[in-house]
């Protein structure tokens, strides 16, 4: 023991290699004192300019700062990532730098459309976007040609990838290009086909989703639409547009389908499969789902454009009886209905369906062959969807219109009044969408009923008049059942049945007669085209002459459609006819020749138009030659026929004057016109017959215009004082009493044309002013030289006007003072005595004139006038000039 701890303290002793040193918990480690420190310290090199940025100076660049070739080369990168960016970076370029397409467009075609055989889907969308939104719309009008031709060898090579969605993209591209550029169609026609039917095979369907085809059927529908095929639904449209006359059975125009004999066999090949996939999808389309309706609807429309191909254009019977063999299995199953209880939108859809599938039918139906066993069906089914579901959607409409009023009374009260406004909302679209659909069924109705039995056109001949009574005026359906009126009521000889007689649809003919004129007035001028066509229908009747007595009942509705009152109101209302286009007005004008008579308030009504200031100055001329056809075809009494010339010349109200120059243009303008329409009354009636009859039919009348209290203006005194003239003849055939009135107003109506359009010296140069005064006083001189004793009242008259007497109680609201009334009177003498003939009649009135002068004289120095100085000068001139005349 003692050793060991000798032991002990020896080794204390020695000397410690380590020393050991405590740290702390959560302290750092110093570094070890042989650390060597590599941290390596420099400065930043600052250059004047970097070279890639100079190379890029006055490029387009994206938002990375990234040149057009630089995105372009990138689209080619294996990095998915970076090719979807370089597409949007392209895509960044051409919407800042548009012309960067226009100068590089072939080659960022050549580059792009690499891009469809992606195997990356977004990059593929991208693409599509790209061409969609920004590179097709930019080169749409430029080298068609070209574009079609870069970009289709590519689209055929997606369409052979190993995976299904690059195909199916690749039919997405395909109509993309096909909606830019439909010449595109034509030209690869062929192989277009070929490709959709190897997709279309039925095992396709059953390998994959069906719901991936929604956008290749629908493309395909749109390609085959291009076929050069004369279909329904296209005369349709133009009814629509063109309002041309309907041929639902035979074509029109027969194009040239030489070019396209490759692809009739080629869509020989392509029903079978529509029908097969058509089949594939029905249990689909029995339960409705989602998916299934876009792609029944294409394949269907598919059907029918190739059914139409064949059917309207050079087929054969044999090729048409060989599809009714493939489309056996469709129309077997027809109608389509759902298999349980389902909403209004599935039974809109097997609605839509089954309207297809008919007119697929009636396009194929032989009509010389016996009939089909599957016409019943269809017939049903038209009678329904014409009676049911347009008639029935308006009862309902009504209900709710009512009830609407009731909940617009308490809508504070009622918490279903939103409810029942969305509900007749929603059958308003649903009415909307039943019409829509039924338009291409409506044309098939005029050669069912030559070619069915009695019962069956009983049934739909009642269901279209109802349809068409209840459809909307404005609507497209209107126009399509306008056009299946008329080739009912005037078929083709071809088109009638052994087995029908023409009473058989005489009431429905008459109900579709009744319905014109209130169509014409509830379209207003809405719908310019629709009321065309209602006019051309009624053209039609006229000419035909068939229903002259429904047409002549029809004139008494049809007033409401020129003006809505009569012409003693004070303010005249306008019907639709005002505000329809020139050429509709023209058409409705035409159509008046063709009644058998007209009526004295239809003509009343035209005559309100005439007088409007709104029409155009050849419609008023077209009225009067179209009714003096009319009357010269003894469609209207004579007495109706002068009455309507004497209102349009009494009536008609000419511009006032006005010291602005626009005005006065105004003005002038109007007083040429009516001077024209003046000319075209005296013309017609130089043009009735016997001048003596129709003058003393005429002349009462015209007179007692004349004469009326308050006086008529001077230009519409001056219009009947022409009528007068242009038969009269010399002597005078007027009778003692109209000479007296004429005595009487003349005086009155020289002077105030003098005081109107004198107002500038008698021996002025101007040819337009004294041309203006000749024209209003020529009617007198003219009654003057064929009547002396209108003269000598005039001359007596003028004379005790001199000194202040009225015109039996008038107003003189335009000759007011004495030295007016002088002067006026003198101006008159002055421009008998230019006048060579009056001047003769005047030298045979010395006395008279002498006692004019005597008056005047009177007037001057009679204290009681109260005569100013200047009144004196003006009197006293008037006077030297008469005596100057005189004295010659």
């Amino acid at each position: 023991m003692v050793q060991h701890k000798a032991q002990m303290k020896k080794k204390q002793k020695r000397g410690v290699d380590f020393k050991k040193i405590k740290r702390k918990v959560g302290r750092k480690l110093p570094p070890p004192k042989n650390t060597t420190n590599t941290e390596v310290k420099s400065k930043a090199i600052i250059l004047p300019e970097q070279s890639l940025a100079s190379e890029k100076g006055g490029l387009a660049v994206s938002k990375k700062g990234l040149t057009l070739k630089e995105l372009l080369q990138q689209t080619s990168h294996h990095n998915a990532k970076v090719r979807r960016d370089a597409l949007i970076g392209v895509r960044d370029i051409f919407l800042n730098h548009p012309t960067e397409l226009k100068m590089h467009r072939l080659t960022v075609i050549e580059k792009l459309r690499e891009r469809m055989s992606d195997e990356d889907k977004i990059v593929r969308e991208n693409l599509f976007q790209l061409l969609k939104a920004v590179v097709f719309p930019a080169c749409k009008e430029e080298n068609q040609g070209t574009f079609i031709s870069l970009m289709m060898a590519y689209v055929f090579n997606a369409m052979t990838h190993l995976t299904f969605d690059v195909r199916l993209m690749a039919f997405k591209f395909l109509d993309l290009v096909v909606r830019h550029y439909p010449l595109s169609f034509s030209m690869y026609a062929d192989k277009i086909i070929q490709h959709y039917k190897e997709v279309l095979q039925k095992n396709q369907f059953n390998l994959h989703d069906k719901g991936k085809l929604k956008s290749v059927l629908a493309g395909l529908a749109h390609c085959l639409s291009l076929l050069p095929c004369n279909s329904n639904s296209s005369t349709v449209k133009n009814a629509v547009t063109e309002r041309r006359v309907l041929h639902a059975f035979e074509s029109e125009v027969h194009e040239d389908r030489s070019g396209f004999s490759v692809t009739a066999k080629e869509l020989k090949g392509l029903l079978p499969i529509l029908v097969g996939g058509l089949q594939d999808f029905m249990p689909s389309v029995m339960t409705m789902e989602a998916h299934a309706f876009d792609c029944v609807l294409s394949i269907l429309r598919s059907i029918e454009v190739v059914v139409n191909f064949f059917v309207y254009g050079k087929g054969n019977r044999s090729d048409q009886d060989a599809l009714q063999i493939i489309l056996k299995k469709l129309f077997s199953v027809f109608p389509l209905n759902p298999t349980h209880h389902s909403s209004e939108k599935g039974d809109n859809r097997h609605f839509i369906f089954n309207v297809i599938i008919s007119q697929i039918f009636f396009c194929l139906i032989n009509w010389s062959a016996p009939p089909s066993p599957f016409l019943d069906k269809f017939l049903a089914f038209i009678v329904d969807a014409l009676s049911k579901k347009v008639c029935a959607l308006d009862h309902v409409i009504y209900d709710m219109i009512d009830h609407g009023a009731t909940c617009l009374e308490m809508r504070l009260l009622d918490p279903m009044y939103s409810f029942h406004c969305n509900s007749l909302m929603e059958v308003l679209s649903g009415k909307a969408s039943f019409q829509k659909h039924l338009l291409s069924l409506i044309p098939f109705i005029p050669k069912l009923i030559m070619q069915v039995d009695s019962t069956w056109k009983s049934h739909i001949l009642q269901a279209f008049t109802e349809a068409f009574k209840k459809c909307d005026p404005e609507s497209s359906m209107k126009l399509v059942c306008l056009s299946a009126i008329e080739e009912m009521l005037f078929p083709k000889n071809g088109w009638v049945s052994p087995y029908t007689s023409d009473s058989e649809i005489v009431d429905f003919q008459i109900s579709w007669i009744r319905e014109i004129p209130l169509l014409l007035t509830l379209l207003g001028d809405k719908n310019p085209s629709a009321s065309k066509a209602v006019l051309l229908l009624l053209l039609h009747l006229g000419q035909c002459g068939t229903f002259s007595e429904e047409l002549d009942n029809m004139q008494y509705s049809l007033r409401d459609f020129y003006s809505t009152c009569h012409l003693h109101d004070v303010n005249i209302s306008y019907g639709p006819f005002m505000k329809l286009e020139r050429e509709i007005q023209e058409l409705s004008i035409c159509c008046l020749y063709y009644f058998s008579f007209l009526d004295p308030s239809l003509l009343q009504s035209l005559a309100a138009c005439c007088l409007c200031h709104d029409l155009e100055p050849s419609i008023i001329f077209r009225f009067l030659e179209v009714i003096n056809c009319a009357y010269r075809a003894g469609h209207i009494q004579i007495v109706d026929y002068i009455s309507f010339l004497i209102t349009l010349l009494s009536r008609y109200q000419v511009s006032c004057q006005s010291n602005l120059l626009d005005m006065e243009k105004s003005r002038k303008s109007n007083s040429g016109l009516f001077r024209s329409v003046t000319s075209a009354v005296c013309s017609c009636l130089s043009q009735i017959g016997d001048d003596h009859l129709v003058f003393k039919i005429l002349e009462g009348a015209v007179v007692d215009q004349i004469s009326n209290k308050p006086p008529l203006a001077l230009e519409n005194t001056c219009a009947l004082l022409r009528m007068i003239v242009t038969l009269d003849s010399n002597p005078t055939k007027l009778p003692e009493q109209s000479i007296s009135k004429l005595g009487n107003v003349l005086p009155r109506y020289l002077l105030d044309v003098v005081s109107t359009f004198g107002k500038e010296d008698i021996g002025s140069n101007n040819t337009i002013h004294t041309s203006r005064i000749r024209y209003y006083i020529l009617p007198c001189f003219l009654l003057f030289h064929r009547s002396e004793k209108i003269f000598n009242d005039t001359l007596n008259i003028m004379s005790s006007f001199i000194l202040g007497a009225s015109f039996h109680g008038q107003n003189d609201d335009v000759i007011t003072d004495h030295s007016t009334r002088i002067a006026a009177a003198v101006h008159v003498f002055l421009l008998m005595h230019d006048d060579v003939r009056i001047r003769e009649i005047l030298l045979r009135y010395n006395k008279e004139i002498d006692s004019i002068l005597q008056n005047i004289v009177r007037v001057m120095s009679d204290e009681g006038y109260k005569l100013k100085i200047e009144a004196k000068h003006k009197i006293q001139c008037a006077y030297d000039r008469l005596k100057i005349v005189t004295s010659r």
